[in-house]
């Protein structure tokens, strides 16, 4: 068994912080979104990864993510040079992929169920795809499947506008070397693409073994901010455990599950978790609120902040006023003026520097 996780795209609807990194890079709880997706594989015992990435983000994510031996895994890096679509990613990785059956893995979600259960059922099924569901509110926004009692799936369309359920595609499936026909006779959607969906219904009209199965806890695809912060948030909220790797002054308080790397220094601060803070931080004069996560090396001075991301490097000065929802980029850097307003809500990308007025 082999997988593939899908790992390009643009990220456009996480800019700006996404025009100078890879989205699956974006840190939850200090870990990139991408490496949850690898460590979920290799606890059901996958360890055979491809990785599509892009042009412009590639090199970033492969010095990052590595070999896979951070994970026990091998990882293959597969270049996709134009995003022409989910079932053109597993054409161009067949080379990989080669008669293996194989799950796919989209890089930028996060679910809460064990993938043991589905491939044993894939597994001992024979199935020909088991794809994964959720029920959501936007069902528009997504490709939809329509299921009959038995969770065999009937139909399924890319992002319909009159949808007949309101059962989501989750994005991971599992596939066996069939699928590989079926997108080999597909032709490009209305938008361009060759649809995941379309070889899947092609499967469906060849009498192949077709099975579907609802998640049984959360399901989050991280695109946007708010779904960003809100897998921060169950992150840290299940999964944190607190540890404390540096010295913190006896003016500070520690309320909760936190978790603080080496070489970071606590002054004068209260910090009410869950929060996760990286190494070589420093803050000063400062209430870290829950559901925050701190990158390494960040400063905060006089800073009141909560549920939200702080990347590495980033600076925010002497605000002196309650920073909540936001997600502040890599070396950015906020700082007072002589004027402010009563609130603010951020979104800055890499490299920024704002001053407030």
């Amino acid at each position: 068994m082999k997988a593939l996780i899908l790992s390009g795209g643009k990220g456009t609807r996480l800019r700006p912080l996404t025009y100078t990194g890879a989205k699956q890079l974006v840190p939850v709880a200090n870990k990139p979104i991408l490496w949850y997706g690898i460590e979920a594989l290799v606890s059901a015992g996958i360890t055979d990864i491809g990785i599509i990435i892009s042009p412009e983000t590639g090199t970033e994510i492969e010095r990052k993510t590595g070999d896979g031996s951070l994970f026990g895994a091998n990882i293959t890096y597969i270049r996709q040079d134009s995003p022409d679509g989910l079932a053109h990613a597993v054409k161009i990785a067949q080379p990989f992929l080669g008669d293996s059956p194989f799950v796919m893995y989209l890089g930028d979600n996060l679910i809460a169920d064990d993938l043991i259960q589905y491939l044993e059922e894939f597994k001992e099924k024979n199935l020909d795809a088991l794809i994964l569901l959720r029920k959501v509110s936007n069902p528009s926004a997504f490709g939809v499947a329509t299921v009959n009692e038995k969770g065999e799936v009937l139909e399924l369309v890319e992002k319909p506008k009159n949808p007949q359920s309101n059962l989501a595609l989750v994005g991971i499936y599992f596939f066996s070397p069939s699928i590989h026909n079926a997108i080999a006779n597909l032709k490009p959607s209305a938008r361009g693409e060759l649809e995941i969906t379309d070889a899947i219904q092609c499967l469906l009209e060849n009498q192949k073994l077709v099975s579907a199965r609802q998640l049984k806890n959360w399901w989050l695809d991280t695109g946007k901010k708010d779904d960003l912060l809100e897998a921060n948030r169950i992150i840290l909220d299940t999964n944190l455990t607190s540890e404390n790797l540096s010295t913190i002054e006896e003016n500070s308080q520690i309320i909760g599950r936190v978790k603080i790397g080496k070489d970071t220094k606590i002054i004068n601060s209260t910090i009410r978790g869950p929060v996760i803070i990286g190494e070589n931080c420093t803050l000063e004069n400062c209430f870290i609120g829950p559901y925050s996560s701190i990158a390494d090396n960040v400063k905060l001075t006089e800073t009141d902040l909560e549920h939200s991301v702080i990347l590495e490097s980033a600076e925010v000065l002497g605000i002196q006023q309650r920073i909540v929802d936001s997600v502040i980029g890599q070396r950015a850097k906020i700082h007072l003026a002589l004027k402010r307003p009563k609130a603010f809500s951020f979104m800055i990308g890499d490299d920024s520097q704002i001053e407030l007025t």
